[in-house]
């Protein structure tokens, strides 16, 4: 198994991290996560120049993952309930599909869940995914969150409508 590793950004990384996630408009993870919203992705002057200093530079919440040093994929999160900072919500993106199905993500998110419980002093850590994204839902139940809540028929896309599924994990369950 391959060594997966979670960092923060950095200047040097923003182009091979632009090209990973965002030169393709149609890459396989953009049919996945969140394909209902359906938001453009950033060109790559945007991105170095607005986005990333914005979002990934210097951001405890928003981190890399690599896999044996390459950049795969990203995780990130941020309250639901704004400056209260009670109600914690992550995701997770691998971008290539050659690296679909090898056990990145479920590992990524364990260390993504491990760093947010040191980070943040919070009993609940939430995720919210789609069914039309299985891995999705496979990968949170399989590191052990439990399926919280399912909203009904209320994500469209490609002319059928989805579950909205969130699934969370207590501090005294992941311990």
């Amino acid at each position: 198994m391959s060594k997966v590793e979670l960092r923060q950004a950095q200047p040097e990384d923003l182009e091979e991290f632009w090209e990973l996630a965002f030169s393709d408009p149609n890459a396989g993870w953009t049919k996945l996560n969140g394909p209902y919203f359906h938001d453009d992705l950033p060109s790559k002057e945007k991105f170095i120049n607005e986005l990333a200093p914005k979002v990934w530079l210097g951001n405890k919440d928003h981190l890399l993952i690599t896999s044996d040093g390459k950049i795969v994929g990203s995780v990130g999160g941020g309250f639901e309930d704004g400056k209260l900072a009670k109600w914690y919500d992550m995701g997770i993106t691998i971008y290539a599909t050659d690296t679909w199905d090898k056990h990145i993500g479920s590992q990524a998110l364990k260390l993504f869940i491990t760093y947010l419980f040191k980070l943040y002093d919070l009993p609940h850590l939430g995720l919210t995914t789609w069914s039309g994204n299985p891995r999705m839902m496979h990968v949170a139940e399989k590191i052990g969150m439990k399926q919280e809540a399912r909203i009904r028929k209320v994500r469209f896309y490609e002319g059928k409508y989805y579950d909205s599924v969130k699934y969370g994990i207590l501090r005294d369950e992941w311990e």
